[in-house]
């Protein structure tokens, strides 16, 4: 499902207009972005948390020129979803 798939469904059960939806889709995705730079995780109770996770320090390889390269320590943002989230879609996928 797309950003558009999902104005567009918003906007036909909600009655609202589709540009109002999407600029809040929008702002919505940039506050997660916004405090996620921050260091600060985002929590939605009975849907999930974005959390940055740590990835350590590791060497890595340039296979095409045979040599390793140190790729540093760095922070990458995750999705860790809730156990009721989790359950709904174990029982409703097929």
């Amino acid at each position: 499902m797309t950003q558009a798939e999902i104005v567009a469904e918003i906007a036909q059960e909600t009655g609202i207009e589709k540009v109002a939806i999407q600029a809040t889709v929008e702002k919505f995705m940039e506050s997660i972005k916004k405090s996620l730079t921050k260091g600060e995780p985002v929590y939605l109770r009975g849907f999930g948390s974005f959390i940055n996770k740590k990835r350590a320090e590791k060497t890595g390889r340039n296979i095409s020129k045979n040599t390793t390269i140190l790729i540093p320590a760095h922070h990458i943002p995750a999705f860790k979803p809730s156990k009721t989230f989790v359950n709904d879609v174990k029982k409703n996928v097929k």
